[in-house]
């Protein structure tokens, strides 16, 4: 054989459709610079899911969870995320590029700040 090809995982479609369904959904109720926001981190996500679908099981499982945290996450009693919560999903999808060394995939690149420490595990920055 000159080389095996792996396929792609089954969950990948999963998690394009997971951010583009709630996208859709957010599109509804969302304007302005938190539409923005939300466009930004699913243009990220999807990017970080096709990128590592071929990676380790760990990378795999980092883009999960941030695809799950902008998908699942609410603080807020309506359907939509807060603005809040899109920012709070923005920290660790921004996390998760920098951990899989994806600086080019930062939903947005802040000059004026120190990058957090990358040291931390991942589900540690859920917690914040």
């Amino acid at each position: 054989m000159a080389g095996e090809q792996r396929t792609v995982e089954p969950g990948t479609d999963v998690l394009i459709r997971k951010v583009d369904s709630h996208l859709t959904a957010l599109r509804a109720g969302l304007h302005g610079p938190e539409l923005e926001l939300a466009e930004r981190l699913a243009r990220c996500l999807r990017e970080l899911v096709r990128c590592t679908a071929q990676a380790s099981a760990a990378d795999r499982g980092q883009v999960r969870v941030a695809v799950h945290y902008f998908v699942l996450r609410r603080e807020s009693r309506g359907r939509l995320l807060s603005v809040r919560s899109l920012t709070a999903a923005e920290r660790v999808v921004d996390r998760v590029a920098r951990q899989l060394g994806r600086l080019d995939l930062l939903v947005e690149l802040r000059r004026d700040r120190p990058a957090p420490d990358d040291a931390q595990p991942l589900n540690k920055a859920l917690l914040r």
